[in-house]
């Protein structure tokens, strides 16, 4: 199997991504749940609780923190 990429880093991942892992598609840490699955329920609606309670693997703080890692990355190149 190919090398994880952590992100943001290594000391706090929230998000790992391996090419031979779902095809590389970004996963939660230590889960093999793609981040986009959290983006898509949210975008029809599906409440963050209602998502939580869905996918149990995943904690709030780690869901949160995807949420906000991908708003400050959006922020970041709109500077």
């Amino acid at each position: 199997m190919g090398k994880d990429l952590l992100l943001p880093d290594e000391r706090q991942p929230l998000i790992w991504v391996n090419p031979d892992r779902i095809g590389g598609e970004p996963c939660f840490y230590r889960t093999r749940l793609p981040i986009r699955s959290l983006f898509e329920n949210l975008e029809r609606g599906v409440s963050l609780d209602e998502w939580l309670e869905a996918f149990p693997s995943v904690s709030r703080e780690q869901a949160v923190g995807v949420l906000e890692y991908a708003r400050q990355r959006l922020l970041e190149h709109a500077a």
